[in-house]
């Protein structure tokens, strides 16, 4: 799939920074890769953070994306940072 705007809301901002939430079927690989937020651009800044529930269709994840870039029209996030990664039952 593809970003889409509508699912990527803010959740606080303060001082200008902004923490966001982004839910998307997409994989963290796929999200992480440069230019995936590039729509949002305007909105974005460098710095930021971004809650997300990722590969909801299938597996779901969730993790933090850090804003690593956004300026030119480009937006760069960094890896995804996973939130429980395991469960030991």
């Amino acid at each position: 799939m593809a970003y889409l705007s509508k699912d990527l809301s803010v959740l606080a901002y303060a001082n200008g920074f902004t923490l966001w939430h982004y839910i998307t079927p997409d994989a963290a690989a796929t999200v992480d890769t440069t230019g995936y937020f590039n729509a949002a651009v305007d909105m974005l800044r460098t710095g930021d953070i971004i809650i997300a529930n990722v590969d909801t269709a299938t597996t779901p994840k969730a993790g933090l994306f850090l804003v690593s870039a956004a300026a030119g029209g480009v937006v760069d996030v960094n890896d995804m940072t996973q939130v429980g990664a395991a469960n030991a039952d």
